[in-house]
């Protein structure tokens, strides 16, 4: 008869751990950051991703002394995953100018679930 409750509570905690989903925790350049001209962009996750579902957009939002400049998407990086498989790893072809940016981001946990997310820096 005890068993019937304890069945009942992982029946309710189950369904918590089967919708974790990966959370950025780490990022370089950070969200709001001013850097110097970076090579190298990195995400950290929470758990492990499917690397070949995952993404990432890069978009330059300003320029200085442009004060009309246009959104430019940066093409030609290469993303690849990190070692421990909680992260991605952009390799640029060349150090990013000065300006604004956004990045964007799209990965895929082990669970087949999708999550987004954006943020900016600049560089000086």
């Amino acid at each position: 008869m005890f068993r019937l409750p304890l069945f009942a509570l992982a029946l309710v905690a189950l369904p918590g751990a089967a919708l974790a989903q990966p959370q950025l925790v780490a990022a370089s350049p950070a969200a709001n950051a001013s850097v110097a001209k970076p090579m190298k962009l990195t995400l950290a996750f929470s758990e492990a991703l499917q690397a070949d579902h995952s993404s990432i957009t890069l978009t330059m939002t300003g320029m200085p002394g442009m004060a009309d400049h246009p959104p430019m998407p940066i093409k030609g990086f290469t993303t690849a995953p990190a070692a421990d498989g909680k992260g991605l790893v952009v390799t640029l072809p060349r150090a990013l100018p000065s300006g604004s940016y956004d990045l964007s981001w799209s990965v895929m946990g082990h669970d087949h679930q999708t999550v987004s997310g954006q943020y900016s820096f600049t560089v000086r």
